[in-house]
């Protein structure tokens, strides 16, 4: 899906109308704003990123400035800004550092702006879809469900055997793995301590799968000293709780 850039300035002159042109040709849905209260509520809905373009109006506009931070404070929207050093003390005045995501100061290229905004885009698209989960299991069925659980609330890899994991997180961040205990060939256990061997993969988050809920096993399990444990029987919802439980305290609860 295209990010949604608002583009806020008094007229629609040249460099707002190239920077538009740019920025929909980088992929961007584009839509223009005069720097009036009213105006921008009109054009703000679904809006991803607000880019405010400064000029000798600036001065005039607090109630807009106001109200831009007040929609980047309550909407969690990052406003980009342009314009001189003058312009920009004066936006700073209304809109805390906080807030603003890039500043561009004068002179400028619009090509290069529409590029560092996509950059800018693109990892705001990144942090809304949250925490990216590495699933690692042989089953492809449970794999596929598992994955669909996941996907609406987290940036979801599946992958089917440990060493397809190992390569995967050779080059890629992974904020946890959830990573089944019995596999053919190269099993949980022996996957976890080659995870754990290597510097750059030494510290993150292991959370066994298994289809063994007896204490023995679950003891087996946790001497490993994983972060947690996750039996295949357990519900959708549970899955997904335990799981949101773990991201918001680093704990796990399910321990015998």
């Amino acid at each position: 899906m295209a990010s949604r850039i608002l583009i806020i300035s008094r007229g629609y002159g040249f460099m707002a109308d190239a920077l538009k042109s740019n920025l929909i040709r980088e992929g961007f849905k584009a839509v223009h704003a005069e720097p009036v209260v009213k105006k921008i509520q009109e054009k703000k809905k679904d809006i991803d990123l607000i880019l405010l373009i400064a000029g000798d109006y600036i001065y005039d506009v607090s109630e807009a400035l106001v109200y831009l931070k007040d929609i980047s404070e309550d909407e969690e929207i990052p406003i980009c800004i342009m314009g001189y050093d003058d312009e920009l003390a004066e936006i700073k005045r209304f809109i805390p550092e906080k807030h603003i995501r890039h500043v561009f100061r004068r002179p400028f290229d619009a090509k290069n702006i529409s590029k560092q905004l996509k950059d800018i885009a693109m990892s705001i698209e990144e942090k809304k879809r949250g925490k990216h989960i590495l699933l690692v299991d042989d089953d492809p069925t449970f794999l596929k469900m598992l994955q669909g659980w996941l996907s609406g609330k987290y940036r979801v890899t599946a992958v089917k055997s440990g060493m397809q994991a190992i390569t995967y997180i050779a080059n890629h961040k992974t904020d946890l793995i959830l990573l089944d205990y019995d596999m053919p060939i190269t099993q949980g256990p022996q996957i976890m301590e080659m995870i754990r061997s290597e510097f750059t993969s030494s510290e993150i988050p292991i959370i066994f799968l298994t289809g063994k809920s007896d204490r023995e096993s679950i003891m087996n399990v946790m001497r490993l000293k994983p972060q947690g444990y996750l039996l295949k029987s357990m519900t959708r919802d549970d899955i997904v709780a335990a799981i949101g439980e773990y991201f918001n305290t680093s704990k796990w609860d399910n321990i015998y």
